[in-house]
């Protein structure tokens, strides 16, 4: 039985063979091209269930072909799974605000790509919950229609941005935010602030979710995420 569909860009054949060796394992399906455009018509004549991505391609880079996947409404839905040089945080971050639902840095454990691509998967498949849904995790509940956070059985007090960035961030747990992001989710797209203002409120929320802060994940250089 087959675990899904899933196209492969990537240039380094030995990578894509390895990386299509483990999929294959666990029943998915795999397709994979090595260049930009050929990888377009792909996902889009056959649409996958989730694109791995390299960034690093000649000619049509990978930032460029997500882009385009997600203006096309075909495969804008299809999630990606960037892999990327470990220390290029930039191209994190701009993949991710153009709509990439995650990263893998180089070098990695095959084993790590295919979990995370299930994960991805999972996260698909998960009905969305609304703005108004409480949520309820071990210590913790968000309850958006009271606007009220209880830690350990007790009501504390954020702020009105303090809470967005919470509600945010666990309404999406395990997807990586950038700060803009987090800003325009926050304030809206409008909204003239620098991103670094969300690290502040990220430290003053943290201290008073007390033990519970550690939900929320800093990730290096790109932003924050919602991690149990």
């Amino acid at each position: 039985m087959s675990s899904g569909s899933v196209l492969i860009v990537e240039d380094d054949k030995n990578i894509s063979d390895l990386v299509a060796l483990h999929l294959q394992r666990e029943g998915f399906e795999v397709r994979a091209e090595a260049e930009g455009d050929t990888a377009l018509r792909t996902a889009t004549s056959t649409p996958p269930e989730l694109i791995v991505l390299d960034l690093m391609l000649p000619g049509m880079d990978g930032l460029e072909i997500c882009r385009r996947l997600k203006q096309n409404s075909k495969t804008r839905e299809i999630p990606i799974v960037m892999l990327t040089a470990k220390d290029d945080e930039t191209d994190i971050v701009t993949g991710l605000e153009l709509g990439a639902d995650d990263y893998i840095t180089k070098p990695f454990s095959p084993k790590v790509v295919v979990a995370r691509i299930k994960a991805v998967l999972r996260r698909k498949a998960e009905p969305v919950l609304s703005e108004e849904d409480s949520l309820i995790f071990e210590g913790l509940e968000i309850h958006p229609q009271k606007h009220i956070v209880v830690v350990d059985g007790a009501t504390i007090d954020l702020t009105k941005s303090e809470f967005k960035i919470l509600h945010h961030l666990a309404r999406h747990p395990g997807w990586v935010f950038t700060r803009y992001q987090l800003v325009d989710a926050v304030h809206g797209e409008q909204y003239a602030v620098s991103d670094r203002s969300i690290d502040v409120q990220v430290v003053g929320l943290r201290k008073k979710l007390m033990e519970r802060g550690s939900y929320i994940e800093t990730v290096r250089g790109v932003g924050y995420r919602f991690q149990l």
